[in-house]
């Protein structure tokens, strides 16, 4: 059963295979989520309206804030889905996941526990632009 290696950043995610420990790695899957490219003043279309508060001095009320943050978490959530439905289909023994720093967090919370007991190594870089030998130049020489 080959190994899978995972790199992804919040709007793009590649996935990797190694038929065998110190082989190289081949892409077999690709995801986007394309709405996480989107400026902040392209994600929403209405401003938050105004409003005063005498407490704070605060003019302006903004809920743009957590929408990146919202769509980060989407789209982790579809790709540990892809992840579970392989795991369960015994696609992979093992799991590597490289991802951008920022998005690194957001795919662990997501993961599941059978997969988290999968996942063999973890490198917090945004190589999702990489070639599959640079990317493997990150990954341990036997997987």
């Amino acid at each position: 059963m080959p190994t899978w290696v995972l790199v992804a950043d919040t709007s793009r995610a590649r996935i990797f295979h190694a038929e065998k420990a110190a082989s190289p790695i081949e892409e077999v899957h690709t995801l986007a989520f394309p709405e996480a490219r989107l400026r902040q003043g392209d994600l929403n279309t209405d401003r938050g309206g105004r409003g005063h508060d005498p407490s704070t001095g605060g003019h302006g009320i903004n809920g743009e804030g957590g929408l990146k943050q919202e769509h980060a978490e989407r789209f982790a959530n579809l790709i540990c889905n892809a992840l579970e439905t392989a795991r369960l289909e015994g696609a992979f023994k093992k799991l590597y996941v490289i991802a951008a720093p920022s998005f690194l967090g957001v795919l662990r919370k997501q993961l599941s526990t059978s997969l988290r007991q999968l996942v063999a190594g973890e490198v917090d870089k945004n190589l999702t632009t990489q070639s599959p030998t640079n990317i493997r130049k990150n990954l341990p020489d036997f997987l």
